[in-house]
């Protein structure tokens, strides 16, 4: 059970959950935006998932003459809450109920009443947010601290779609770091104090990633003939990675020429799995 507030406060919204009651305490926080002259105390209780539970927490809600608030999968106790709020005179809002009869009659079909199954989609949607939090903060080698936590570090020289796939993987789920590799710069020392089974090399033919590099400096305005985009510069750097790869023979290569962001995705979060023993059922 989390509680805010204290019993001095006027007003209490009781939040029942048979998972972690974040859904139900958002849309309530967002729904008292129209009541920011009101002392609300806001109390959500968790994992509730009997009718003892439920009917300790009733008891307690009608001692401080509050409201429920409820998001629970199981019909039954749906009922049996609204039955013994009722009871007391408590008002309550079921905030599940109403929409899965609805879709109910919609599908021709009961629902499966998963106990739990917003905590779950909860976990996932703040799992996507920290993923993509920490890739944002590791893009290009912003940044090498916590690299250790990155799921997967993607390496490669400029244009190599370093930054697509580590957004593309990040709202999957996955912490990605990506870090450039520079000509005749060494790579940080911190990549090679991680797990290096986490760690995937990225490559490109000469003459796509010339094309694409004319076509970046053209888009933005600027001259596509100079060192970045030369043939002669290009050579050297992919040369330069080339045998960065040969020295670290443990990091797999991906060779992203004409391929789909999504086609690389999935290969490389193949080989990741593989690696480091995560089922197949956990990714994409």
């Amino acid at each position: 059970m989390t509680e805010t507030g204290s019993d001095s406060q006027h007003f209490t919204i009781y939040i029942i959950s048979d998972g972690t009651g974040e859904t139900a305490a958002t849309m309530i926080r967002a729904a008292l935006v129209q009541y920011s002259n009101k002392d609300i105390n806001i109390i959500r209780c968790k994992n509730i998932r009997t009718e003892l539970q439920a009917e300790s927490l009733i008891e307690e809600c009608s001692e401080r003459r509050g409201l429920i608030v409820f998001t629970v999968a199981s019909q039954s106790l749906r009922n049996k809450i609204r039955e013994m709020a009722t009871e007391r005179g408590i008002p309550t809002i079921d905030l599940l109920g109403p929409l899965l009869a609805t879709l109910d009659i919609y599908f021709g079909s009961a629902s499966a009443a998963h106990v739990g199954l917003l905590r779950a989609v909860d976990e996932s949607y703040f799992k996507r947010i920290e993923a993509i939090e920490y890739t944002v903060k590791h893009d290009d080698g912003k940044t090498l601290a916590d690299l250790d936590k990155a799921d997967i570090i993607l390496v490669g020289i400029s244009r190599t779609s370093k930054t697509p796939l580590s957004v593309f993987l990040s709202h999957k789920g996955w912490k990605v770091a990506n870090v450039p590799m520079v000509l005749d710069t060494p790579l940080p020392e911190e990549l090679f104090k991680v797990d290096q089974r986490r760690i995937v090399g990225l490559a490109i033919d000469i003459d796509s990633l010339q094309r694409i590099r004319k076509n970046r400096l053209e888009k933005f305005g600027q001259d596509p003939g100079g060192e970045y985009a030369s043939l002669s510069h290009i050579i050297r750097e992919i040369e330069y990675s080339e045998k960065i790869f040969k020295q670290n023979r443990r990091w797999p290569i991906f060779n992203v020429t004409e391929r789909a962001l999504e086609e690389t995705a999935g290969e490389i979060v193949r080989v990741i799995a593989a690696r480091l023993g995560l089922p197949e059922s956990v990714l994409f």
